[in-house]
């Protein structure tokens, strides 16, 4: 136990994984699976045990992994080291002692400990993400598949938006509702930055219209042992949450007027945070009519279309704007991949003047219409 407990720590700068499996009788966990992390500056392991086909997370500090490898490595028969060029394995004979083989392996050093990254992610290669194996932007090893590179790319520009928004917060704590959550992996990709990369209690609640969705992301989230994710059949229009405290709204790609109720949800509870992706904006196209300067910009249909879904979200950030909150328009996708590629980010930082009559005005002269004003009159 000790050669083990030895290698372990003399092999941490090439190492990418261990793996423990074969339990013995005593054992509580079928399989066993640590990584190295950082976490808020300091080295970490995270630990996935596995049990019951469920998966259980845990953070060790590296001052106390010793202990707790000596503690767990007994429950175990067969304990694999994974290192950059080099597989070890340990098995444990009859006559209690562990047998050592050591082979070599093509596995490439995860990036978050290479030294020559162009660019270095914030889900680094090699980490056990669940989410992103199921989605098959990682394989088993951990490893990006070469054809999900720019899905990995774009998942990690929208975990670098959420960083930036609270990395100096200095918050041990957030509660977070994603407006029609329908089957995003991106609300568990969330989940797994807050709880495992930042060490942060988060809570995150998906709404959703469909119940075999919400039964479908119940099911993951119980799979991949993220105790406070939780999916419920909900109408955007509807606030089933009541008094509870919410810190952030997401909303991505929530169809035509459901980013105006995730919106206004947001607003009217104060929320200080907001994540929104606006999609099939149909609202405005539907009816605005002629009437001043912009006639020219509605002669054609798709012209029309477009400048609508620009109004609309150029309406939405004035209206957030009045309200207190800091706004960013950002480009979330390229044009490449999606048409629909604004974000607003917006956090609140007053109370804001709430003086909208140059919306209305736009509104009366153009005589379309614009839920998110509306539910605000209410």
């Amino acid at each position: 136990m000790e050669k083990i407990i030895l290698e372990i720590k003399n092999s941490q700068e090439k190492l990418i994984k261990i793996v423990m499996s074969d339990m013995v009788k005593d054992g509580e966990y079928n399989k066993t699976t640590l990584q190295q992390i950082t976490l808020k500056g300091e080295l970490y392991w995270q630990a996935e045990r596995i049990k019951n086909n469920q998966a259980h997370h845990s953070n060790i500090s590296n001052a106390d992994i010793e202990a707790w490898l000596i503690a767990e490595l007994s429950h175990y028969r067969q304990i694999n080291l994974v290192c950059n060029g080099t597989n070890i394995t340990y098995f444990l004979k009859q006559n209690g002692k562990y047998r050592r083989l050591q082979a070599e392996n093509k596995l490439a050093k995860p990036t978050s400990k290479a030294h020559n990254n162009v660019k270095n992610y914030i889900l680094d290669e090699g980490e056990n993400i669940p989410a992103l194996i199921d989605l098959g932007v990682f394989n088993n090893e951990y490893k990006i598949i070469k054809s999900k590179y720019d899905k990995y790319k774009q998942i990690n520009r929208f975990v670098e938006i959420v960083d930036d928004m609270f990395k100096d917060s200095g918050r041990d704590n957030i509660t977070i509702l994603d407006f029609g959550s329908g089957k995003s992996y991106l609300t568990f990709i969330i989940y797994y930055y807050f709880t495992v990369k930042k060490g942060i209690n988060a809570k995150i609640i998906g709404y959703d219209l469909k119940a075999d969705v919400v039964a479908d992301c119940n099911a993951i989230a119980e799979k991949y042992g993220y105790d406070n994710l939780k999916f419920i059949v909900s109408d955007v229009a509807v606030d089933n949450l009541y008094n509870e405290k919410i810190d952030m709204v997401i909303s991505l790609h929530a169809c035509n007027t459901a980013t105006d109720y995730a919106l206004a949800n947001a607003i009217t509870r104060g929320v200080p945070y907001i994540l929104s992706v606006p999609c099939c904006q149909h609202e405005v196209n539907s009816t605005i009519s002629k009437g001043g300067d912009l006639d020219i910009m509605m002669r054609h249909g798709l012209i029309k279309e477009r400048m609508s879904a620009l109004l609309t979200d150029s309406i939405r950030a004035e209206v957030l704007e009045q309200y207190g909150y800091k706004v960013d328009m950002m480009e979330f996708v390229d044009f490449s991949h999606s048409p629909k590629n604004i974000m607003i980010r917006a956090r609140l930082e007053g109370s804001g003047n709430r003086n909208l009559s140059n919306v209305k005005s736009l509104m009366s002269t153009y005589a379309f219409d614009q839920t998110l004003v509306k539910l605000l009159e209410k």
